[in-house]
C-alpha cells in the first residue's frame, strides 16, 4: 500500500501515477472532501485520506473518522507551501503555516502510520528541497522547516532501522510546478517552466528510492536541474 501526501501538482501528481501496485492500492491525502473527490477522479481507483495539513493538531480526529489502511509499504511526504520575505518582514502567522505543512505534519502523519509501515518494513520518502541544506534570504521560515524536515528524517532512519523501515529525503531543486510559480512571482521574476526540472523526473527519482533492493538504501537524493 503506496500513502502519498501531497498528491496534486508537481512531483506530488507524477510520483502516485507510477506508484508501486496503483489502483486501490493508493491512499493519496487530501485536505478536504473537495479535494479528495479531485483526486479520486484524477487517479482511477485510489482511495483518499482527508486532514488538513496546515492544522496539524486536528489531524488525529480527522483520522479517528476514516479508515485507515491495515498496511503501508511506502509513505510519501510530498506536500508544501512557500511564503518568501525577509527575517524582519515574516509575521508568527506565515512562519506557523509553513512550519505547520513543511514539518509538523510529516511528523504526524508519520506518527500515525509508523505501526503499519513497522509490519511492512515500508519506506518513508521526505521530498524536501535544496533550502534543506542551504539558506538564502528570504528563504528564512521555508528553509527552516525544510532544514527540521531533514532532521526529522535523520532521527526517524537512526530510530526505525532496527525495524527494518528505510528513511530516504530527496532533495530536488527547482521544478516547475504551481509552487515554482508562485515563488517567481514571489521573487518578481517571469516564470518560464521550460527552465525547470520535470516533475516526472523527480517522481523517477523518488521510485528508484522505493525500488531499490533490501540490501541497500538511499539516505539522501539530491536532483538539480539538467539545463
Amino acid at each position: 500500500m503506496f500513502v502519498s501526501a501531497g498528491g496534486g501538482g508537481g512531483a506530488g501528481g507524477a510520483a502516485p501515477a507510477g506508484a508501486p501496485g496503483g489502483g486501490p492500492y493508493r491512499v493519496l491525502h487530501a485536505r478536504d472532501a473537495g479535494r479528495a473527490k479531485e483526486l479520486a477522479a484524477e487517479f482511477d481507483g485510489a482511495r483518499t485520506l482527508v486532514g488538513d495539513l496546515a492544522d496539524p493538531d486536528k489531524l488525529s480526529w480527522a483520522f479517528s473518522h476514516q479508515s485507515l489502511p491495515d498496511r503501508v509499504d511506502s509513505l510519501l511526504h510530498i506536500a508544501g507551501v512557500v511564503d518568501l520575505g525577509p527575517v524582519g518582514d515574516l509575521t508568527p502567522k506565515s512562519w506557523r503555516h509553513q512550519l505547520n505543512v513543511n514539518l509538523i505534519a510529516p511528523a504526524e502523519l508519520t506518527r500515525h502510520f509508523l505501526p503499519q509501515l513497522r509490519v511492512a518494513q515500508g519506506h518513508v520518502i521526505f521530498v524536501n528541497s535544496g533550502a534543506g541544506l542551504n539558506a538564502h534570504a528570504d528563504w528564512s521560515a521555508y528553509a527552516a522547516s525544510k532544514h527540521g524536515l531533514k532532521a526529522l528524517a535523520d532521527s526517524l532512519r537512526h530510530e526505525e532501522h532496527t525495524n527494518g523501515v528505510r528513511v530516504t529525503s530527496v532533495y530536488p531543486g527547482r521544478t516547475a510546478s504551481p509552487m515554482q510559480a508562485k515563488v517567481h512571482q514571489q521573487e518578481g521574476k517571469e516564470y518560464d517552466p521550460a527552465r525547470w526540472i520535470d516533475p516526472e523526473s523527480v517522481a523517477t527519482a523518488i521510485l528508484m528510492a522505493l525500488d531499490l533492493p533490501r540490501d541497500a538504501e538511499v539516505n539522501d537524493l539530491t536532483v538539480r536541474p539538467g539545463r
